[in-house]
């Protein structure tokens, strides 16, 4: 679901990065309020898990690739203005230091993974558990929520795509960027995910849940400074087992790069050409792009990228919870 750059109209990226900013803004007010300061690093850990969760790519029906987000995680630990902010900043270090979805689109990719889902998948989980007090309903309430708001975040970026050709066109009336329509993209997209990958988003919500209530439940319940180290093994064990992200073949959908599009097969036959708005784009040279590391060996790359993403987010989150007089004196 990380829309690359010159996929969307300048219009379309303005107009969801628009959305976006009273959402942030409310985001930061609200996880001031209700998150205590020496909590902020929480946020950081639920960044790492969903910049690191977001590497694991599995195959899925099509010949594509897709991925869990871990939203509705962080929204169900710490709530949805917090998962907000969390991977927000998680995709942003995706798209500046990784190239894994475009610096243009960001507010598009937030509006998708950063609002969308978190929010829904939270209004979801706190509807049946405030109903339905018992393990069993938490549990079913963390499945329902993550299976539904990945797909419904996964349908809200299909429809995205597949506004593009109607909105965006040369004076030919050939498309500019995304060339696919509706009755493409919203199928391509949504049943994937529909028969794999919210299963996935399910798997990993509810086991890192279960996890986490057993080895620091203080992180659920908020307490000052919950014990984590053991959520701390949980993020190297996820480090040290990324290069299975490298396992599955082929590219996600929509994610296909100007050398690649002019090639792909959609019904039956290939697009034959690339949209002038996708190839005379936007482009941002990034230090490691696809997670690779020029000079060392493509696990190896993956390795040492999930380490440095995760590492970044703790440590960004840690710096904003030290008092400002510590700031100070460090300086």
């Amino acid at each position: 679901m990380h829309i690359p750059d010159n996929y969307l109209s300048p219009a379309t990226c303005a107009v969801l990065s628009a959305a976006m900013v009273p959402v942030w803004a409310l985001s930061v007010k609200k996880v001031k309020s209700e998150i205590d300061k020496a909590n902020l690093p929480l946020l950081g850990i639920g960044a790492a898990f969903s910049f690191l969760v977001m590497m694991f790519n599995i195959p899925l029906p099509g010949g594509t690739t897709g991925h869990a987000v871990g939203a509705v995680l962080i929204a169900a630990l710490l709530g949805p203005w917090a998962a907000c902010i969390a991977v927000s900043v998680a995709l942003f270090i995706q798209a500046l230091l990784f190239g894994d979805g475009g610096i243009l689109a960001f507010g598009a990719n937030c509006f998708n993974m950063a609002f969308v889902m978190p929010f829904l998948g939270y209004f979801i989980y706190k509807f049946i558990t405030d109903r339905f007090k018992s393990v069993k309903a938490e549990q079913f309430a963390l499945v329902a929520a993550a299976y539904i708001a990945l797909n419904f975040a996964a349908l809200i970026a299909a429809i995205e795509f597949g506004l593009q050709p109607l909105i965006a066109k040369a004076a030919d009336g050939m498309p500019l960027y995304c060339p696919y329509p509706l009755s493409v993209s919203v199928p391509a997209m949504t049943i994937p995910h529909l028969l794999v990958a919210g299963f996935v988003e399910v798997f990993f919500t509810v086991g890192v849940f279960a996890f986490i209530k057993k080895v620091s439940p203080g992180i659920i319940s908020m307490k000052p400074e919950p014990k984590i180290k053991g959520v701390y093994g949980l993020i190297v064990g996820l480090i040290c087992l990324s290069p299975l992200g490298l396992l599955a073949p082929g590219t996600a959908w929509g994610e296909w790069g100007a050398d690649e599009i002019k090639n792909v097969v959609t019904g039956n036959a290939p697009l034959g050409f690339v949209p002038s708005g996708m190839e005379n784009g936007f482009s941002l040279n990034v230090l490691f792009p696809d997670y690779a590391i020029s000079g060392v060996p493509e696990w190896t790359g993956y390795v040492l990228s999930a380490l440095a993403g995760a590492s970044i987010l703790i440590i960004v989150f840690k710096l904003l919870a030290l008092p400002r007089k510590h700031v100070g004196e460090r300086a």
